[in-house]
């Protein structure tokens, strides 16, 4: 392989392209305990605010700050607590994929997992949840249906017709495999119970992903609905999904607003 030229090299590495993840800023764990605290407050549990603290500093390239709100969320916390915060962490910032593209996920990812105490990493998950089979893609296409028409129910088929006079694969890329393999969580028996985001949390990383994202109101509004109709189609309480602690006030006019804060 040949190498890089100097000037290549230099070229891909110019400040003016910002290259490089975004360091966290001086401030950063005051506004995550603030966060926490206002949470706290208005009875929004621990997965709540740290699936939205998560979502937000991904979406902004920050992996240093995903450190600090992991010390922050686990200062007090037994080991196996820690464990399933990292773990929820890990998993908001792979959903995090279909809103922030996949190289800010792989660099973030990577430099949390850098920066967890060995203890934790040596019990975290290893075992792929994903993949796709001949015995499981029917499961997962249909997983990504159900999905899709929560969320954007009644105006789904309409949505997906739009899509699709952009392009005829946009709609079908979007729900089989964003929806049905990222978004909606694998079938409960393959997955790690500290490892689930489940119906309600990834509506909220949706809706933080974008917001911090900006540029995409549309989309924001999308999932502000899609958060509220997990409530309305009794989705947020289906077979394997795990309570969520301030979830239905999150779902409310206050709630979002708080989120969108």
């Amino acid at each position: 392989m040949s190498k890089l030229s100097p000037a290549l090299k230099a070229l891909i590495s110019a400040p003016h392209a910002r290259p490089n993840t975004l360091p966290a800023p001086p401030k950063v764990r005051a506004v995550y305990e603030r966060l926490r605290q206002e949470a706290a407050a208005k009875n929004v549990g621990v997965p709540a605010w740290l699936t939205l603290s998560t979502a937000t500093t991904m979406t902004m390239n920050c992996p240093d700050g995903l450190t600090e709100l992991y010390n922050l969320a686990t200062a007090s916390s037994s080991t196996e607590e820690s464990v399933i915060a990292a773990e929820l962490m890990r998993e908001v910032g792979l959903k995090c994929i279909g809103f922030n593209g996949v190289p800010r996920t792989i660099n973030c990812l990577g430099a949390f997992r850098a920066s967890l105490p060995s203890e934790i990493v040596s019990l975290l998950s290893t075992k792929p949840t994903r993949q796709t089979s001949p015995t499981n893609i029917t499961a997962t296409l249909t997983r990504g249906a159900s999905l899709w028409h929560s969320i954007y129910s009644p105006f789904a088929t309409k949505l997906f017709t739009k899509l699709a006079s952009s392009h005829p694969d946009l709609p079908t890329f979007i729900v089989d495999h964003e929806y049905g393999a990222l978004f909606a969580d694998p079938d409960v028996q393959y997955v790690p119970a500290r490892a689930k985001v489940g119906r309600v949390l990834t509506s909220i990383v949706a809706v933080a992903g974008l917001r911090a994202q900006t540029g995409v109101g549309p989309q924001v509004t999308s999932h502000v609905y899609g958060l509220r109709k997990a409530y309305q189609d009794g989705s947020a309480k289906a077979r394997g999904e795990v309570e969520v602690q301030g979830g239905e006030w999150l779902a409310s006019d206050e709630g979002n607003i708080w989120l969108l804060r």
